[in-house]
């Protein structure tokens, strides 16, 4: 394993730079650094979910999908890295459709809610789209694998189905959009 951190400030970013993976330096309000940044947020966001009562299954996924988002995060730190691959991506295809299956078809919109953990799944939904469209501007402007953008689009889908899973085990069901209509 590389060097760990001793110091936790170096006083290096107080110009509003920061460091690479690679060693190259950009802005703090660049898009690579608000496209992995929104990841670690998204990681975090998992991690609060993680925190609350989870079926083992569900807890044992989401420990990994944690390791997998740390590893893309890389990927988006280092211009140039590749770490998520395609099985990766599959991975979570086999997880969403194995999660789906159980449950029945939708028939209406679902409001975020249904209990802590499920309202904690929809918050790491949201989050995780918007790694994916931070992830999406940073390819317009730079180089990007397509990887890590199918991988989180994936993962927001799985998170969706593992809202729904959670509503439902809690008790507390999904929460179902009303059109209210006014005349």
């Amino acid at each position: 394993m590389g060097h760990r951190l001793s110091k936790i400030y170096t006083r290096t970013g107080d110009d509003g730079s920061t460091g690479l993976g690679d060693g190259s330096r950009v802005s703090k309000d660049s898009l690579r650094v608000s496209a992995y940044g929104t990841v670690d947020e998204a990681n975090s966001a998992i991690g609060l979910l993680l925190a609350a009562d989870l079926p083992d299954d569900v807890r044992d996924l989401l420990t990994s999908i944690q390791h997998q988002l740390f590893d893309l995060g890389g990927e988006l730190c280092i211009p140039g890295h590749a770490a998520i691959e395609d099985r990766d991506i599959a991975r979570l295809e086999q997880q969403l459709d194995r999660f789906n299956d159980a449950l029945p078809p939708l028939e209406n919109f679902i409001l975020p809610g249904g209990g802590e953990a499920a309202a904690r799944c929809h918050v790491a939904r949201t989050v995780v789209r918007r790694a994916e469209r931070d992830t999406i501007a940073l390819s317009r402007a730079e180089h990007v694998r397509p990887q890590p953008v199918r991988y989180l689009n994936r993962l927001s889908d799985l998170l969706f189905v593992l809202a729904r899973v959670l509503a439902r085990a809690s008790g507390h069901g999904e929460v179902l959009w009303r059109q209210e209509r006014r005349g």
